[in-house]
C-alpha cells in the first residue's frame, strides 16, 4: 500500500473530486457566508414595496466572533436572559408598590398578610 493508498481523502475535495453535503456544512459553518438582496416593487417610478434580505450562516463561535450574540439577551432563547428579565420586572413592580404604600393607597404587604392570618 503505498502513502496516497492510505491517507484519507482531502475535506475539500481539492483533487476534483466531488465533495459531500457534510464537507460543504463544516466549511461554511467555519467560514461564514452572506447573502443579501432586495426585492422592490414599483409601480410608474412609485416605490411601493421594499424588502431588504440579510441572511447569514455560520456556527455559534463563528457568530460571535464577528460580534453577533443577540440570542443571549433574548428572553425566549437564553435562561439567563429570562432570568434577567424576571429580575428586571420584579424590581420594577416592587418600586411601584412602594409608591403606592407611600402615597397611602395600599396597606403594606405585611399588614395584609397578618390580617389574613386572623
Amino acid at each position: 500500500m503505498t502513502a496516497a493508498q492510505g491517507r484519507l481523502p482531502d475535506p475539500y475535495a481539492r483533487d476534483g473530486g466531488g465533495a459531500n453535503l457534510a464537507d460543504i456544512l463544516e466549511r461554511v459553518l467555519d467560514k461564514g457566508i452572506v447573502i443579501a438582496g432586495d426585492i422592490r416593487i414599483n409601480l410608474l417610478d412609485i416605490e411601493l414595496l421594499t424588502i431588504k434580505l440579510r441572511l447569514i450562516v455560520a456556527s455559534v463561535d463563528k457568530a460571535k466572533e464577528m460580534g453577533i450574540d443577540w440570542w443571549e439577551d433574548d428572553p425566549a432563547l437564553s435562561s439567563g436572559a429570562r432570568r434577567t428579565e424576571l429580575d428586571r420586572e420584579n424590581a420594577e413592580l416592587r418600586r411601584r408598590l412602594a409608591e403606592f404604600e407611600e402615597r397611602g393607597e395600599l396597606a403594606p404587604a405585611e399588614e395584609d398578610a397578618r390580617e389574613r392570618k386572623r
